[in-house]
């Protein structure tokens, strides 16, 4: 009999990947712009390097893997969770980080170009990190830049390594992906979140159920190329009707910064709540999740049930960041 381990508290085994020089690796100084750059084998190579990276940050801390190596955190949307996330995940290399997080002070307030924005700091940079309002900005970035560029979110357009995340925590909390059934909740037109995790869930033996109003529902584009590879997808507006079969609920926030018309807004801030009762239908194995921050999507109270796996997956998204800025930079 196998024994189950609650959410949280497994210890997958890693493979022994060696630390060092690397430039032979295919992610040696490459972009990470979109979720399209991985298959099933690069996921898993990825994720074996964030294991690693996991069982040596609980073991000492910090290392100096990256040591002389330094980031430019370059975000022109405020951000707390993905850019501490990056800043985090280079110190415990030991390598620095130049933040920039109040672009309008500096010379892009000037009228500087992207372009040359990112060609002026790649001369004291060996990796870019960029946020961006605009879709297709990273790709951009990376077309005039000689050093990496990793997309930290562009607009409604991709984020890849939230997807990354998310789909290590699945892993690391569930043990498995193919399978599953994921329900995806809130805003699911404007949420570069759940636009990039749907691509990559494309590659597995899943059900994906989308739960929105209909005002905000999964862009067309993405569930036609879901359709085209093969994947099972259902839309409701509610979601008693997907609960009891949900193996991972993830939920977003309806995001305010998105809607030109705050009265547009207002009709759907508030469609969707979690809270304890609504879990009571759900599966004892089960995990909820959310990229946050959230307002009032997940009740305080659900922080409690073992199945809000929220904040754990924040602390899974700097293993994945340590494993890409390692990966990007030849040394894994």
């Amino acid at each position: 009999m196998t024994t189950y381990i609650p959410p949280g508290k497994r210890r997958p085994q890693s493979p022994h990947l060696p630390f060092g020089d690397r430039r032979d690796t295919p992610f040696y100084g490459k972009d990470i712009l979109s979720v399209d750059q991985f298959d099933r084998t690069a996921l898993e190579h990825v994720f074996g390097v964030a294991h690693q990276m996991r069982e040596m940050v609980e073991r000492v801390g910090t290392f100096d893997l990256l040591k002389g190596k330094i980031l430019a955190n370059l975000f022109y949307e405020p951000s707390t969770r993905t850019s501490s996330s990056f800043l985090a995940a280079m110190e415990r290399l030991g390598g620095s980080v130049i933040a920039i997080n109040e672009v309008r002070y500096s010379s892009v307030a000037k009228g500087e170009s992207l372009p040359d924005t990112v060609r002026t700091l790649e001369a004291y940079a060996d990796v870019i990190v960029l946020r961006h309002p605009e879709v297709g900005s990273a790709a951009l970035a990376a077309k005039h830049a000689r050093k990496p560029v990793i997309n930290a979110g562009d607009g409604i357009g991709e984020h890849p390594t939230q997807a990354l995340l998310d789909l290590f925590t699945i892993v690391e909390e569930l043990g498995q992906v193919d399978g599953l059934t994921v329900t995806m909740l809130g805003d699911l037109k404007y949420g570069r979140t759940v636009h990039s995790l749907a691509r990559l869930l494309a590659q597995y033996d899943v059900r994906i159920n989308y739960v929105s109003p209909e005002t905000l529902r999964m862009p067309e584009p993405i569930i036609g190329e879901l359709e085209r590879r093969g994947v099972k997808q259902r839309s409701c507006n509610a979601l008693e009707p997907a609960l009891e079969e949900t193996d991972v609920l993830y939920v977003t926030r309806v995001q305010k910064e998105r809607f030109g018309d705050p009265a547009a807004y207002e009709s759907v801030a508030n469609c969707y709540t979690v809270t304890p009762d609504t879990l009571r239908r759900a599966k004892d194995r089960m995990i909820i999740m959310h990229p946050l921050p959230r307002v009032s999507e997940i009740a305080l109270e659900v922080d409690d049930d073992p199945r809000a796996a929220y904040f754990r997956q924040m602390e899974y998204g700097l293993y994945v960041r340590m494993a890409l800025l390692a990966m990007v930079l030849g040394k894994v």
